[in-house]
């Protein structure tokens, strides 16, 4: 038996292909991605989203009641669909509180400057919600982000948005009260966004 080397690992660079919004969208005109494709673009990337289940869709489902009711003619909830952070981001958060418009956002999706809350309920993505999904936020200007965090029962509240992410975090539980930053006057129960527990 002879005993030979074993050769060295090298490492290769290789170049990722980003796409921007517009080539994104092109892609989905043309049928390279399906309208039920569970993706979104992040930094250029084509990333898939997490599956959703019963305690998200109904998590999600009472947040939209809550907000509608509370908000009223104010401004537009937004649930999962896109809003363009830059020319290279097009994620589609769960819900994404925006400036009311008399046209619906019917010519171009919502940019940074139009957001004023974007929520994302977690259960399987949360570590993802927390730094990736944050730190795209926070480096596009969102001025407020919430994580309804399902397994912990509390709502995570990030602003001072920074290039990075957020400045600050605040955590809410069940029997306290919370305001989205555009809407100080408008106070939310946490535990009617929750549910009971079961």
């Amino acid at each position: 038996m002879i005993a030979e080397p074993v050769e060295t690992t090298v490492e290769v660079e290789f170049t990722r292909r980003r796409f921007t919004v517009t080539e994104y969208l092109r892609m989905a005109e043309v049928g390279l991605l399906a309208e039920d494709d569970r993706v979104e673009l992040l930094w250029g990337e084509i990333a898939e989203m997490s599956p959703i289940n019963i305690a998200h869709t109904s998590t999600l489902n009472r947040l939209v009641w809550v907000l509608t009711n509370a908000l009223g003619k104010q401004a537009i909830v937004s649930v999962q669909n896109p809003v363009q952070l830059s020319g290279e981001s097009l994620p589609q958060p769960d819900i994404a509180v925006l400036r009311f418009r008399e046209d619906f956002y019917s010519e171009h999706h919502a940019q940074p400057e139009d957001i004023l809350l974007l929520i994302e309920v977690a259960d399987t993505s949360l570590s993802y919600d927390r730094r990736v999904k944050g730190a795209l936020y926070g480096s596009a200007g969102v001025p407020d982000y919430w994580i309804v965090n399902l397994s912990a029962r509390q709502i995570e509240v990030y602003r001072e948005p920074r290039p990075d992410g957020y400045r600050t975090i605040t955590i809410y539980a069940p029997g306290e009260m919370l305001s989205p930053l555009a809407f100080a006057d408008v106070a939310l129960n946490v535990r009617e966004i929750l549910g009971t527990s079961a």
